[in-house]
Protein backbone atom coordinates (compact mmCIF):
# COMPACT_ATOMS: atom_id res chain seq x y z
CA UNK A 1 0.00 0.00 0.00
CA UNK A 2 1.40 2.99 -0.92
CA UNK A 3 1.91 6.10 1.99
CA UNK A 4 -0.31 8.20 -0.03
CA UNK A 5 -3.10 5.64 1.18
CA UNK A 6 -1.71 5.72 5.09
CA UNK A 7 -1.16 9.19 6.15
CA UNK A 8 -1.47 12.88 5.38
CA UNK A 9 0.83 16.01 5.43
CA UNK A 10 0.20 18.23 8.39
CA UNK A 11 2.05 21.71 9.48
CA UNK A 12 1.62 23.68 12.54
CA UNK A 13 1.64 27.20 12.10
CA UNK A 14 1.23 29.58 15.35
CA UNK A 15 2.09 32.83 16.25
CA UNK A 16 2.47 34.95 19.11
CA UNK A 17 3.96 37.76 20.23
CA UNK A 18 6.88 37.37 22.28
CA UNK A 19 6.62 41.12 24.36
CA UNK A 20 10.39 41.45 24.28
CA UNK A 21 12.24 44.24 22.59
CA UNK A 22 16.03 45.00 22.10
CA UNK A 23 16.86 48.33 23.97
CA UNK A 24 19.37 50.39 22.12
CA UNK A 25 19.63 53.06 24.70
CA UNK A 26 19.80 50.98 27.28
CA UNK A 27 22.59 48.58 25.88
CA UNK A 28 24.50 51.31 25.55
CA UNK A 29 23.71 52.78 29.11
CA UNK A 30 25.38 49.54 30.17
CA UNK A 31 28.02 49.37 28.61
CA UNK A 32 29.06 53.02 29.67
CA UNK A 33 28.35 52.07 32.92
CA UNK A 34 30.79 49.12 32.55
CA UNK A 35 33.37 50.72 30.35
CA UNK A 36 32.57 48.30 27.55
CA UNK A 37 31.93 48.84 23.67
CA UNK A 38 28.27 48.63 23.16
CA UNK A 39 28.64 45.60 20.63
CA UNK A 40 29.39 42.77 23.58
CA UNK A 41 26.11 42.69 24.84
CA UNK A 42 22.63 43.05 23.98
CA UNK A 43 19.48 44.73 26.27
CA UNK A 44 16.23 43.03 25.48
CA UNK A 45 13.57 43.96 27.90
CA UNK A 46 10.19 42.26 28.76
CA UNK A 47 7.57 44.92 27.89
CA UNK A 48 5.09 43.27 30.08
CA UNK A 49 6.89 42.07 32.64
CA UNK A 50 5.31 39.55 35.78
CA UNK A 51 2.40 38.51 34.10
CA UNK A 52 1.07 35.16 33.96
CA UNK A 53 -1.69 35.75 31.05
CA UNK A 54 1.10 35.53 28.15
CA UNK A 55 3.07 33.50 29.66
CA UNK A 56 0.17 31.27 29.71
CA UNK A 57 -0.43 31.36 25.73
CA UNK A 58 3.29 30.96 25.35
CA UNK A 59 3.09 27.97 27.91
CA UNK A 60 0.14 26.56 25.64
CA UNK A 61 2.03 27.05 22.63
CA UNK A 62 5.30 24.73 23.55
CA UNK A 63 2.26 22.34 24.74
CA UNK A 64 0.73 22.27 21.52
CA UNK A 65 3.74 22.24 19.26
CA UNK A 66 5.22 19.01 21.59
CA UNK A 67 1.96 17.35 20.92
CA UNK A 68 1.97 18.42 17.41
CA UNK A 69 5.43 16.19 17.23
CA UNK A 70 4.77 13.48 19.68
CA UNK A 71 1.69 12.76 17.18
CA UNK A 72 3.29 12.92 13.76
CA UNK A 73 6.71 11.93 11.93
CA UNK A 74 9.26 13.85 9.95
CA UNK A 75 8.46 14.56 6.46
CA UNK A 76 12.38 15.95 5.19
CA UNK A 77 10.54 19.51 4.59
CA UNK A 78 10.96 22.08 7.31
CA UNK A 79 7.57 22.45 9.07
CA UNK A 80 5.81 19.66 7.44
CA UNK A 81 5.04 16.40 8.99
CA UNK A 82 3.48 13.06 8.34
CA UNK A 83 0.08 12.42 9.91
CA UNK A 84 -0.18 8.64 9.82
CA UNK A 85 -4.20 8.24 9.00
CA UNK A 86 -4.79 5.78 11.99
CA UNK A 87 -3.77 8.72 14.17
CA UNK A 88 -6.01 11.12 12.55
CA UNK A 89 -9.17 11.15 14.01
CA UNK A 90 -7.74 11.61 17.86
CA UNK A 91 -5.36 14.04 17.32
CA UNK A 92 -7.35 16.17 15.48
CA UNK A 93 -9.93 16.58 18.12
CA UNK A 94 -7.26 16.74 20.53
CA UNK A 95 -5.67 19.72 18.36
CA UNK A 96 -9.14 21.36 18.02
CA UNK A 97 -10.08 21.34 21.69
CA UNK A 98 -6.39 22.52 22.40
CA UNK A 99 -6.75 25.00 19.98
CA UNK A 100 -9.94 26.22 21.57
CA UNK A 101 -8.07 26.40 24.53
CA UNK A 102 -5.33 28.63 23.49
CA UNK A 103 -8.10 31.10 21.50
CA UNK A 104 -9.42 31.39 25.09
CA UNK A 105 -5.66 32.22 26.95
CA UNK A 106 -5.25 34.79 24.05
CA UNK A 107 -8.74 36.43 24.45
CA UNK A 108 -8.01 36.63 28.30
CA UNK A 109 -4.95 38.02 27.76
CA UNK A 110 -5.98 40.82 25.22
CA UNK A 111 -8.82 42.27 28.40
CA UNK A 112 -6.10 42.19 30.41
CA UNK A 113 -3.99 44.16 27.78
CA UNK A 114 -4.55 47.48 28.97
CA UNK A 115 -4.27 46.83 32.91
CA UNK A 116 -0.97 44.81 31.78
CA UNK A 117 0.45 48.15 30.26
CA UNK A 118 -0.43 50.29 32.91
CA UNK A 119 2.01 47.90 35.15
CA UNK A 120 4.60 47.73 33.02
CA UNK A 121 4.64 51.49 33.18
CA UNK A 122 5.24 51.40 37.03
CA UNK A 123 7.86 48.30 36.54
CA UNK A 124 10.24 49.49 34.20
CA UNK A 125 10.21 52.66 35.04
CA UNK A 126 12.58 54.92 32.54
CA UNK A 127 12.83 51.81 30.16
CA UNK A 128 9.19 52.01 29.76
CA UNK A 129 8.05 53.50 25.71
CA UNK A 130 4.70 53.92 24.57
CA UNK A 131 5.91 52.89 21.13
CA UNK A 132 6.67 49.93 21.94
CA UNK A 133 3.41 48.69 22.35
CA UNK A 134 1.12 47.99 19.58
CA UNK A 135 -2.78 48.70 19.63
CA UNK A 136 -4.86 45.76 20.39
CA UNK A 137 -6.08 45.49 16.25
CA UNK A 138 -2.14 45.31 15.53
CA UNK A 139 -1.74 43.12 18.51
CA UNK A 140 -4.51 40.71 17.58
CA UNK A 141 -2.98 40.11 13.81
CA UNK A 142 0.33 38.98 16.13
CA UNK A 143 -1.54 35.70 17.12
CA UNK A 144 -2.45 32.90 14.97
CA UNK A 145 -2.80 29.15 15.35
CA UNK A 146 -3.83 26.93 12.69
CA UNK A 147 -2.74 23.51 11.35
CA UNK A 148 -2.96 22.47 7.24
CA UNK A 149 -3.66 19.27 5.94
CA UNK A 150 -1.93 18.15 2.71
CA UNK A 151 -2.10 14.69 0.75
CA UNK A 152 1.31 12.80 0.43
CA UNK A 153 2.40 13.24 -3.19
CA UNK A 154 2.21 10.31 -5.73
CA UNK A 155 3.42 9.67 -8.45
CA UNK A 156 0.09 10.14 -10.82
CA UNK A 157 0.72 13.28 -12.30
CA UNK A 158 -1.90 14.16 -15.33
CA UNK A 159 -0.08 17.51 -16.65
CA UNK A 160 1.27 18.66 -19.96
CA UNK A 161 4.80 18.44 -20.00
CA UNK A 162 7.56 16.61 -22.08
CA UNK A 163 7.55 12.67 -20.99
CA UNK A 164 10.99 12.37 -20.10
CA UNK A 165 10.57 15.65 -17.65
CA UNK A 166 7.38 13.97 -16.45
CA UNK A 167 8.97 10.69 -15.82
CA UNK A 168 11.86 12.32 -14.33
CA UNK A 169 9.24 14.24 -11.90
CA UNK A 170 7.64 11.23 -10.80
CA UNK A 171 10.95 9.39 -9.62
CA UNK A 172 11.64 12.35 -7.94
CA UNK A 173 8.16 12.00 -5.93
CA UNK A 174 8.87 8.46 -5.69
CA UNK A 175 12.09 9.19 -4.24
CA UNK A 176 11.15 10.95 -1.95
CA UNK A 177 8.23 9.23 -0.56
CA UNK A 178 10.47 6.34 0.15
CA UNK A 179 12.84 8.04 1.90
CA UNK A 180 10.54 9.77 3.74
CA UNK A 181 8.72 6.60 4.73
CA UNK A 182 12.63 5.02 5.79
CA UNK A 183 13.00 8.34 8.13
CA UNK A 184 9.83 8.33 9.48
CA UNK A 185 9.75 4.55 10.61
CA UNK A 186 13.46 5.12 11.72
CA UNK A 187 11.75 7.84 13.55
CA UNK A 188 9.02 5.47 15.22
CA UNK A 189 11.67 2.79 16.20
CA UNK A 190 14.50 5.24 17.90
CA UNK A 191 11.36 6.60 20.07
CA UNK A 192 10.79 3.32 21.59
CA UNK A 193 14.13 2.49 21.83
CA UNK A 194 14.82 5.80 23.94
CA UNK A 195 12.50 4.44 26.45
CA UNK A 196 13.57 0.96 26.74
CA UNK A 197 17.27 2.72 27.24
CA UNK A 198 16.19 4.41 29.70
CA UNK A 199 14.67 1.99 31.76
CA UNK A 200 17.80 -0.36 31.03
CA UNK A 201 20.11 2.45 32.33
CA UNK A 202 17.97 2.98 35.30
CA UNK A 203 17.17 -0.22 36.60
CA UNK A 204 20.77 -1.70 35.92
CA UNK A 205 22.22 0.78 38.43
CA UNK A 206 21.13 -0.77 41.78
CA UNK A 207 21.61 3.02 43.58
CA UNK A 208 19.71 4.70 40.25
CA UNK A 209 16.69 6.72 41.61
CA UNK A 210 13.87 6.81 38.66
CA UNK A 211 10.66 8.36 38.98
CA UNK A 212 7.37 6.67 38.20
CA UNK A 213 7.43 8.08 34.79
CA UNK A 214 9.84 6.31 33.52
CA UNK A 215 7.45 3.36 32.86
CA UNK A 216 4.21 5.90 32.30
CA UNK A 217 6.46 7.76 29.50
CA UNK A 218 6.78 3.87 28.14
CA UNK A 219 3.17 3.12 28.24
CA UNK A 220 2.22 6.55 26.15
CA UNK A 221 4.89 5.33 23.52
CA UNK A 222 3.78 2.05 23.73
CA UNK A 223 0.11 2.80 23.30
CA UNK A 224 0.59 5.85 20.56
CA UNK A 225 2.70 3.09 18.05
CA UNK A 226 0.03 1.18 16.52
CA UNK A 227 -1.16 4.38 15.35
CA UNK A 228 2.33 6.10 13.82
CA UNK A 229 3.47 2.24 12.40
CA UNK A 230 3.01 3.47 8.72
CA UNK A 231 4.29 0.18 7.64
CA UNK A 232 2.75 -2.16 9.60
CA UNK A 233 5.98 -3.15 10.54
CA UNK A 234 5.31 -6.66 12.21
CA UNK A 235 8.89 -6.41 13.84
CA UNK A 236 8.82 -3.40 15.44
CA UNK A 237 4.42 -4.61 16.87
CA UNK A 238 6.19 -6.97 18.29
CA UNK A 239 9.00 -5.43 20.03
CA UNK A 240 6.11 -2.87 21.29
CA UNK A 241 3.95 -6.05 22.71
CA UNK A 242 7.67 -7.17 24.32
CA UNK A 243 7.50 -3.85 25.86
CA UNK A 244 4.18 -3.85 27.14
CA UNK A 245 4.32 -7.60 28.35
CA UNK A 246 7.84 -7.60 30.01
CA UNK A 247 8.59 -4.15 31.65
CA UNK A 248 5.66 -2.39 31.74
CA UNK A 249 3.21 -5.02 33.68
CA UNK A 250 5.37 -3.65 36.76
CA UNK A 251 4.46 -1.83 39.67
CA UNK A 252 7.46 1.29 40.21
CA UNK A 253 7.78 0.38 43.72
CA UNK A 254 8.17 -3.38 43.63
CA UNK A 255 11.08 -2.60 41.12
CA UNK A 256 12.91 -0.13 43.80
CA UNK A 257 11.87 -2.31 46.59
CA UNK A 258 12.64 -5.73 45.16
CA UNK A 259 16.43 -5.71 44.07
CA UNK A 260 15.61 -9.32 42.13
CA UNK A 261 12.83 -8.31 40.11
CA UNK A 262 14.60 -5.21 39.21
CA UNK A 263 17.89 -7.43 37.95
CA UNK A 264 15.46 -9.68 36.17
CA UNK A 265 13.81 -6.92 34.30
CA UNK A 266 17.20 -4.93 33.56
CA UNK A 267 18.28 -8.21 32.16
CA UNK A 268 14.58 -8.71 29.83
CA UNK A 269 15.16 -4.45 28.49
CA UNK A 270 18.67 -5.48 27.72
CA UNK A 271 17.45 -8.13 25.78
CA UNK A 272 14.64 -6.14 24.11
CA UNK A 273 17.33 -3.73 23.76
CA UNK A 274 19.34 -5.83 21.64
CA UNK A 275 16.80 -7.44 19.32
CA UNK A 276 15.52 -3.91 18.14
CA UNK A 277 19.53 -3.01 17.46
CA UNK A 278 19.20 -5.90 15.12
CA UNK A 279 15.91 -4.70 13.16
CA UNK A 280 17.07 -0.86 13.07
CA UNK A 281 20.17 -2.09 11.60
CA UNK A 282 18.06 -2.76 8.37
CA UNK A 283 16.44 0.32 8.45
Amino acid sequence: MKLSDKALLVQLRVSEWTARKYDRKATEQVAIQNNTASGVGRYNKSLLPMNDYLADVHSKTRHIRQKFYKNTLPWGLEGMQILPSGNYLQFVSDFRREKAEWEYLVSNFFEKYTELKRDAQRILGNLYDEADYPDVDALRSKFSIDMAVFPVPNEDFRVQIADDELSRIQNEVTQRVQEAQTVAMKEVWGRLFERVEHISSKLADPSAIFRDSMLENAKEICELLPRLNITDDPNLEQMRQDVEAKLLNNNPESLRLDPRLREDKAKEAKDIMDKMSVFMGGL
